[in-house]
């Protein structure tokens, strides 16, 4: 998959916006990276449409903005000008993703149908829009559709808000979901960026879906936490349960055999995407993280943050 491609997925939402004044991009822009998504689709439904993403692109250098509703190759000319990472398409027009691969600029084109999804691949591509999501049958038709086409992968756009977007974002052929819940038109008019920012921020957190995993305490042998463990069980009715290295009681509560990270113990976080999180969390929140691991089938099984918190060494773990 293309670089630029792989960039969205690890981002996971495109914020599609609709820019009437130019001045307006890079407040937008700023909210949206302050938020956790360094990312937008500037649609060509306006004049402003170029201007804005020169704006973004010179501005937030580090920030994938694309273009959308790009209809012709006079728009792909315009876009790649102004330094659009990325086209996207309400449909599939031939020629304008042909022009769009001559320039080497990764294009997405929309699509309904396995008619169309047949086009891409004769194309070449290996991902397209889905659009309209909702209207064109939702979750279960590009369900349907990805069957038979198994290397091609989806960004659905259209009809996708905070109460879908995991259900969407669950299929593991979904690189992304295209929506503009978190920058309506009317507080991108308003100029209410702190609005926006906050809109972002709740569309990243339900993404990613953060709550506590469990807590891990370090014993000093395997007695102290077998009798840690146990009493844990007793008090609260939970069950224990003895592994190699630590003992559970219930599963929010691991007792380590014998000190293990962190000066107290570890936390365990629990995420939707962990490799999501990682990204939202290095990128955004400047976090690092410890050479992670990754398990036969090639998902991340716990990733730990090179920071201790409160004594207590802190790790993301898949749901």
């Amino acid at each position: 998959m293309n670089e630029v491609l792989e960039k969205i997925g690890k981002i996971g939402i495109v914020p599609v916006v609709k820019i009437d004044r130019a001045e307006d991009a890079i407040p937008l822009a700023g909210a949206l990276c302050a938020g956790g998504l360094p990312c937008a689709e500037v649609t060509f439904r306006t004049d402003a449409a170029a201007e804005a993403i020169r704006l973004m692109t010179a501005n937030f250098p580090d920030m994938c903005v694309g273009a959308g509703t790009v209809l012709n190759a006079q728009q792909v000319d315009a876009a790649a000008e102004a330094g659009a990472k990325f086209i996207v398409s309400p449909g599939l027009n031939p020629r304008t993703v042909r022009y769009c691969l001559e320039k080497n600029i990764p294009v997405i084109p929309g699509t309904s149908s396995p008619s169309d999804v047949e086009q891409a691949i004769e194309l070449g591509l290996d991902t397209v829009k889905f659009f309209p999501a909702e209207q064109s049958g939702g979750l279960a038709k590009i369900k349907a559709m990805a069957a038979p086409y198994g290397n091609m992968k989806f960004m659905p756009t259209g009809g996708v808000n905070a109460k879908n977007l995991t259900s969407y974002l669950d299929f593991n052929r979904i690189i992304a979901c295209g929506g503009s819940w978190m920058v309506p038109g009317d507080l991108i008019n308003e100029g209410a960026w702190d609005k926006i920012r906050q809109l972002t921020e709740e569309a990243v957190r339900t993404m990613l879906g953060f709550e506590l995993a469990h807590v891990g305490i370090n014993a000093g042998n395997e007695a102290e936490a077998m009798k840690a463990a146990q009493r844990f069980s007793f008090l609260f009715g939970f069950g224990t349960r003895e592994g190699n290295s630590s003992v559970f009681s219930g599963t929010a509560v691991e007792v380590m055999k014998s000190p293990f990270k962190g000066t107290h113990g570890h936390i365990a976080i629990r995420t939707n995407y962990i490799e999501r999180a990682v990204n939202y969390m290095a990128t955004v929140l400047g976090v690092e993280f410890e050479e992670p691991k990754r398990e036969e089938n090639g998902m991340y099984k716990a990733i730990y943050l090179k920071e201790e918190i409160g004594g207590f060494a802190v790790h993301l773990v898949q749901k």
